[in-house]
């Protein structure tokens, strides 16, 4: 029987369907999947068109998912486009977790609109070894452009921001010596390479929610 798995975030859409042992993933604008209004078996995210379809905590998601392809210890953290959330397993059981909504938000669009701003690519942004000590993405944004206007580079900028995003990251999961990081930042090289300045991280894929979300309904 078919089965399709949404994980509906403010950009992207993250979508597994299976249809007996074939599955596939595929990602949309999620401003076109509201508009499509695709039916779905289990959801997560705070982007979707409400449908006869279970919804799942995303964190709760987050850690099934993880759990599927990691060892019995590990620390899981997806960094979006308005929040950032990790989980942590120890000894096969589940240890800790946090989610933020506030401090992390808009980090994930702010560089996409950046991008867009100053017509670059993520591919455009290279690792740097300063950073801007950034709590949110207005006030990233505001030291961004003041730079730029004194004649650095818009890329550069970017790159700092960056760097600070991962800092804080890295922060928010309680300095671990090693880190999985799901979601669309972990396809960011210059994400991936800054996080990795001060732990070992590893990208597990931008589908982990919806594979959390598959999980769950094996045990439904």
């Amino acid at each position: 029987m078919k089965k399709v798995y949404v994980d509906a975030g403010t950009t992207w859409t993250k979508i597994l369907t299976e249809d007996g042992e074939k599955r596939d993933y595929s990602v949309l604008l999620t401003s076109k999947f509201r508009k499509e209004k695709i039916q779905y078996d289990k959801c997560t995210g705070h982007s979707l068109v409400k449908t006869k379809g279970i919804y799942e905590n995303e964190v709760v998601a987050l850690a099934y998912g993880a759990k599927k392809y990691l060892e019995d210890d590990f620390i899981v953290l997806d960094l979006g486009s308005r929040d950032i959330k990790y989980v942590q397993y120890k000894n096969k059981k589940f240890s800790d977790m946090d989610w933020n909504t506030s401090c992390a938000s808009a980090t994930g669009a702010t560089i996409e609109m950046l991008l867009k701003f100053y017509n670059l690519k993520a591919d455009d942004l290279k690792f740097e070894k300063d950073k801007y000590t950034v709590t949110c993405g207005i006030f990233g944004l505001e030291k961004i452009m003041d730079d730029v206007a004194k004649g650095m580079e818009a890329s550069v900028a970017i790159s700092k921001f960056v760097h600070g995003i991962a800092y804080n990251a890295f922060n928010f999961a309680k300095n671990p010596d090693k880190i999985c990081i799901s979601g669309g930042f972990c396809e960011n090289k210059c994400f991936m390479e800054s996080i990795n300045q001060y732990c070992k991280a590893f990208p597990i894929g931008r589908f982990v929610l919806v594979d959390g979300l598959s999980e769950m309904c094996k045990i439904d």
